[in-house]
């Protein structure tokens, strides 16, 4: 049975692309093709940012009013089909179908968020600064902004972005991932559904040629995106090269501290939520577990014992706990970091390597791992790797925790585990990452509140979601009167 070529949506319409060259999209749980996604050119690009830029003066002047109700319509169309968005975020990104519905209700919650617009997008002004003259603040609306997306949330990431652009008056260009292009070609049937102006909302497929021609466009005013670090330093140089705002979430290593005071049982549950969830791939997993004092053996029997249970399986059947990752290069490259574990002197004590899964054998599996006995100096310890592989390292104090958080490159999450509000403000005050959770796995903010990241996991000024993401959108204009 053939299956479906993909297509962009450029000005309101399907469009195949110009290229001739197609990436097959696999099924990370069995390894077979499920789409064909077009390797975009820099000439879809340009079609898709004329079809931007001539959509926009009509969309500014739209009343904010008027533009939300867009999104209240999409907030229906999404809830009417949250159950296929969830089920194609699975079937192409191999996450279970509990975590695709969390994710899918992420990304509502941003379309719901950007609708309040009217309030968020408000200025401020001030009578009689000077004898007889008045001063405002207006925010404004500033052309074309494109969004370069990762596969870990196909769903999710896009819409940190898009929907905050509409509401503000700007036109918009989504790049998703070309490994999990079907989501968002989902969510863009949805989109069409709105009748919106032609051009103020587009899709383009593609990899390294689309990326180039979106960052060098000097039509695009500002670019957002999610990706590992390298890349991100790559299109943060090349956007603002051309003078764009740039927001570029990056790699990661999330580091968990467990205090001796900390409820062991009641903070399984969330380690191995952080942990584990989404296979690990996911820019805010726990990656390493620092052991404070006498909390070190309680934590590490226990959280081996409760690891050991998960269940990885076909990530739609209902009972599976973990699901593939996405793809056989990344379970190779994941599968040396634990090889490289080993050599290094680390103890493992749970492997998670030659795991298959009934039915879907030919499936991109890892299970749960577990290193103990790490140290700071460890690749395992120090580099990303994105997949279900944890470090337990032990010392002998809070201060030196932070010390190890702090001296590493990344700054994108971090917890602490503890019944001490002293520990916990003192870890707040003091970690230097965009992101902190107390008592809390997953430190992943609403869609009111900006998503954190410092160091090298983020290279920018302003964050996405909530008011940083209308501040990024938008340019403060100020007015002084006299009359």
């Amino acid at each position: 049975m053939p299956i479906d070529k993909l297509k962009n949506y450029i000005a309101g319409e399907w469009r195949e692309s110009k290229t001739s060259d197609y990436l097959d999209v696999l099924n990370p749980t069995t390894d077979k093709a499920i789409a064909r996604v077009p390797m975009s050119t820099s000439a879809d690009v340009t079609a898709a940012v004329a079809a931007a830029r001539g959509a926009f003066q009509e969309w500014r002047e739209t009343p904010p009013t008027m533009r939300i109700q867009y999104l209240f319509r999409l907030k229906e169309l999404m809830e009417q089909r949250f159950e296929d968005i969830a089920r194609t975020i699975t079937t192409e990104n191999g996450k279970t179908i509990d975590e695709a519905r969390g994710e899918t209700r992420r990304t509502i919650e941003n379309v719901e968020v950007a609708t309040g617009i009217t309030s968020l997008m408000m200025g401020t002004n001030l009578e009689d600064v000077a004898r007889g003259i008045d001063e405002e603040i207006v925010r404004q609306p500033m052309g074309v902004f494109a969004v370069i997306a990762p596969y870990n949330f196909p769903a999710m990431v896009p819409w940190w972005f898009a929907p905050y652009a509409m509401a503000t008056g700007n036109t918009y260009i989504v790049k998703p991932s070309e490994q999990v292009p079907l989501t968002q070609s989902t969510i863009f049937e949805l989109v069409h559904e709105l009748d919106l102006p032609p051009g103020v909302m587009n899709l383009v497929h593609g990899g390294r040629e689309v990326v180039d021609a979106l960052t060098g466009s000097p039509d695009i005013v500002g670019i957002s995106s999610v990706t590992s670090t390298p890349v991100a330093k790559a299109i943060y140089t090349a956007a603002t090269a051309t003078g764009k705002r740039a927001q570029c979430q990056a790699g990661a290593k999330n580091f968990i501290v467990i205090m001796p005071d900390a409820d062991i049982e009641k903070a399984i549950p969330g380690l191995l939520t952080s942990c584990y969830g989404c296979a690990g791939q996911r820019c805010l997993a726990g990656a390493v577990l620092i052991a404070v004092g006498s909390a070190h053996a309680a934590l590490r029997d226990r959280f081996v014992e409760a690891a050991r249970k998960i269940k990885v399986g076909d990530p739609l059947d209902e009972s599976a706990q973990m699901g593939p990752v996405i793809s056989k290069q990344h379970r190779d490259r994941v599968l040396r970091h634990i090889e490289q574990g080993v050599k290094d002197g680390a103890t493992l004590l749970l492997d998670g390597r030659g795991v298959t899964v009934p039915g879907c054998e030919a499936g991109y599996f890892i299970g749960p791992t577990i290193f103990d006995n790490v140290t700071p100096e460890m690749a395992i310890a120090r580099d990303e790797i994105f997949g279900p592989v944890i470090g337990i390292l032990h010392v002998g104090s809070l201060e030196e925790a932070i010390g190890i958080i702090d001296a590493n490159p990344y700054g994108n999450a971090s917890s602490i585990f503890t019944a001490s509000g002293g520990a916990a403000r003192e870890f707040k005050h003091k970690v230097k990452c965009g992101n902190i959770g107390i008592n809390v796995g997953v430190a992943a903010p609403m869609a009111f509140f900006p998503f954190g990241g410092r160091k090298d996991s983020f290279f920018g000024d302003l964050h996405g979601q909530g008011q940083d993401g209308v501040d990024f959108l938008t340019e403060k204009k100020v007015v002084i009167t006299r009359w």
